[in-house]
């Protein structure tokens, strides 16, 4: 991506937050890289160096900065201006890709496999957009993971080491030292006020954002939507039941999420702590919660409408709301169709109480009684496998509804479809829509939380078309998709403005 020099040592001098996690600032007197918010006297312009990720400063000779913490950066958003490939390839990065591989060539290959490209293909692609080859977007990440777990829990060193992605504890410490100039034991920090140890009541680690960041509004929107028995809003803390993995064998547990209070950061607390399911479940947190997102580009495109500008003034840095689990989406949306948000929440409950599977810690953790948290979570959703020739009607649907369920179940289990990001929204769309009983709103819908697409649009939306009518009357969806087009590339944020009830004057 080319960055204007000017702007950024602009920014930079500023310690401007808007820009933090949007480039780096190479120190040629140092050695180091450093986020655009450093502390630091800034140098003088001509001895430094401006790169459009952490791993184009790595790949230039550059050494993260001990002060600023280039890891703590938000997460560079999709609208940075990287092509709809590397976008998929990033998402993917941040999935389910093994990141464990013992060498990031095997990791690359990997990667370009799921995303349909030549690796010399995405490489090109990486160092033009990115500053830096595949492999060492690849490393950077690692590192950063492991730094972070370092400064902010007190884990092991093994336990970093495997839960950064290395896949040894030789790499890790050979890998931190090239790095940091010193070995890991010497990295570590007073564990932050709020982690846990790894060993007690669970993992906690602070996941940043963009301010501002609406976080009435969001959880509301969860709360509204929370599947019974797998997901619970309650004191403003979000929780929910996931499978948290532990090698071959499937383990269960709960996360939280909760602000921080005086920070641009939410807490995300894992029980029972198993490190390695760590990125996995950070990286869907991120997307749940839109943590990526940059409320200023957002509203500056969206503002200057009428029918948007109030839900923005009121609510500044409203998020997209996303989702945990792609095909969990998929099927709470089918539920969704043509019911209220009420009674598709009444559906997605029985079919967990029907399908679903008691939350089973693994060996010495604590007990699924403990880990529910009197009442919250304590079950799992049915995989694919379990809806494929379920018998649907005892939860109460129509034939035709039970049919599309097990058609849209059939096709994730055989690997027709996919949530993962590795193809984009439109062709998720169209796969969709192949799908008995799946149409324009449905697909949409999905592309729009599962993806976190940010234009996807499900424009003959009932809300939608009320809330954009005049006078109390509805509009019709052509017309609403004419007036969309001025919302590219944010419609789906247009569509949250379009849902988010503005607050009731006081009497």
């Amino acid at each position: 991506m080319p960055l204007d020099p000017q702007a950024c040592q602009r920014a930079y001098r500023a310690r401007d937050p808007r820009f933090d996690g949007r480039f780096f600032i190479g120190v040629r007197t140092t050695g180091i890289y450093c986020r655009p918010v450093c502390p630091a006297p800034p140098p003088r312009p001509e001895n430094v160096r401006f790169y459009p990720s952490a791993a184009a400063a790595a790949a230039a000779g550059f050494r993260p900065c001990l002060r600023c913490r280039p890891e703590a950066a938000p997460g560079s958003p999709a609208w940075q201006g990287t092509s709809a490939t590397v976008d998929r390839a990033l998402r993917v990065l941040d999935g389910d890709l093994d990141g464990g591989a013992p060498f990031e060539e095997t990791a690359s290959e990997a990667l370009a496999r799921r995303v349909g490209v030549t690796p010399r293909h995405l490489n090109r692609l990486f160092r033009r957009h990115l500053g830096a080859p595949v492999g060492e977007v690849i490393r950077t990440r690692r590192l950063h993971a492991a730094k972070r777990l370092i400064d902010e829990t007190a884990l092991p060193m093994a336990d970093v080491a495997f839960a950064a992605g290395f896949a040894s504890v030789r790499r890790f410490n050979a890998a931190l030292r090239r790095a940091y100039g010193r070995p890991p034991s010497e990295l570590r920090r007073t564990v932050a006020s709020g982690a846990a140890d790894g060993a007690g009541a669970g993992l906690a680690l602070r996941l940043p954002y963009r301010a501002p960041f609406a976080w009435a509004p969001l959880l509301g929107f969860l709360a509204a939507r929370a599947i019974p028995g797998v997901e619970d809003v309650t004191g403003g803390v979000y929780r929910r039941a996931v499978v948290l993995g532990d090698g071959d064998r499937e383990a269960g547990g709960v996360i939280e999420l909760r602000p921080v209070p005086g920070e641009p950061a939410l807490l995300l607390s894992i029980h029972p702590p198993l490190p390695r399911a760590l990125p996995r479940l950070v990286a869907r947190a991120r997307r749940l919660f839109d943590l990526d997102a940059d409320p200023a580009a957002v509203a500056a495109r969206l503002g200057s409408d009428p029918l948007l500008a109030p839900a923005l003034a009121a609510h500044p840095g409203l998020r997209l709301p996303g989702a945990w689990d792609g095909f969990e989406m998929a099927v709470r949306a089918v539920l969704g169709q043509q019911v209220s948000v009420r009674a598709a929440t009444t559906l997605a409950g029985r079919l967990v109480t029907a399908f679903g599977r008691p939350l089973e810690p693994p060996p010495a953790a604590p007990s699924p009684a403990r880990l529910r948290r009197d009442g919250g979570p304590d079950r799992l959703f049915p995989r694919p496998e379990d809806l494929t020739e379920a018998d649907l009607g005892v939860i109460g649907l129509t034939r035709a509804r039970a049919v599309t369920l097990r058609r849209l179940a059939a096709a994730v289990a055989a690997g027709e479809l996919a949530f993962d990001g590795a193809v984009d929204a439109e062709e998720l769309a169209a796969r969709l829509v192949r799908l008995p009983g799946i149409g324009d709103w449905t697909a949409q819908y999905i592309a729009m939380r599962a993806l976190g697409a940010p234009d996807a649009f499900p424009a003959s939306d009932l809300g939608l078309l009320k809330a954009a009518g005049e006078g109390g009357a509805k509009t019709t969806p052509a017309r609403l998709r004419r007036r969309a087009e001025a919302w590219r590339p944010w419609r789906a944020y247009a569509a949250i403005c379009l849902w988010t009830e503005p607050p009731k004057p006081t009497q």
